[in-house]
């Protein structure tokens, strides 16, 4: 129903590239018909195409599933509409927060990956490689590859702009291109349920155990501490 945060900054970071390459940018996304409205977003911003992945075939899919029916568009998009020397995906969605989609294309189409990008140092067409800063715990590391690529990014790496209100009226009457598995031709073993070796079996809130006031740790300090050791003990969570 809206678009990814984290892919909004996926956009973003396209369009910038867009605005100082000359480069196209298209916008894919696999999903229901109403994810149109969200494709028609991405032509307000500044995206040249935009092509809906939708066919209930496609359903039910896990992240294995997802990326092979994304790696399929993008291949078809390179080999009939235009070349792509870049991929950039959100670091993951809100919802699954699985981070896994955007690897798996990578890995399915023989691109190299850059993860948990926050800055896209430089982008050399003519030696045909890129340099990125990822944002790794409590360091950042710089990485070069050649193209092809596919870039997984975060929040830190962009601010996304607002459309145009010409934009967002032009993106009203355009036509957001539906590809279904009759466009793609692919195994329907392997897309949608059948092809989603895990599933989600239960959605719950852990119960969690009620805590205890053990012992006055104010008015009397070494009884209480006395007091915990021994409960420890009892429960054998005390290393010998």
């Amino acid at each position: 129903m809206s678009m990814n945060p984290f892919d909004e900054i996926a956009v973003e970071e396209a369009l910038r590239l867009k605005d100082r390459f000359g480069c196209k940018v298209a916008a894919i996304s696999m999903g229901p018909p109403n994810a149109e409205g969200t494709l028609k977003k991405a032509l307000a911003l500044g995206v040249d195409y935009a092509i809906l992945l939708s066919d209930r075939v496609f359903g039910g899919a896990d992240t294995l599933a997802t990326s092979n029916v994304l790696a399929a568009a993008i291949a078809k998009l390179h080999s009939e509409v235009d070349e792509v020397g870049l991929v950039l995906c959100g670091k993951q969605t809100i919802d699954g927060d699985t981070a896994q989609v955007g690897p798996g294309i990578a890995s399915r189409m023989g691109y190299q990956q850059l993860t948990l990008v926050d800055k896209i140092v430089d982008l050399d067409l003519a030696g045909n490689k890129i340099r990125v800063s990822r944002k790794l715990e409590g360091r950042h590391e710089i990485v070069e590859t050649p193209l092809p690529a596919m870039l997984t990014v975060v929040r830190e790496l962009n601010r996304p702009r607002y459309p145009k209100v010409p934009m967002r009226l032009a993106a009203v009457d355009t036509v957001v291109e539906v590809w279904n598995n009759q466009t793609l031709k692919l195994d329907e073993q392997k897309i949608g349920l059948k092809g989603s070796p895990t599933w989600v079996s239960k959605i719950f809130s852990p119960e969690r155990d009620k805590g205890e006031i053990i012992g006055d740790g104010y008015a009397d300090p070494e009884g209480t501490a006395a007091l915990l050791i021994e409960k420890l003990m009892a429960k054998d969570m005390l290393p010998l």
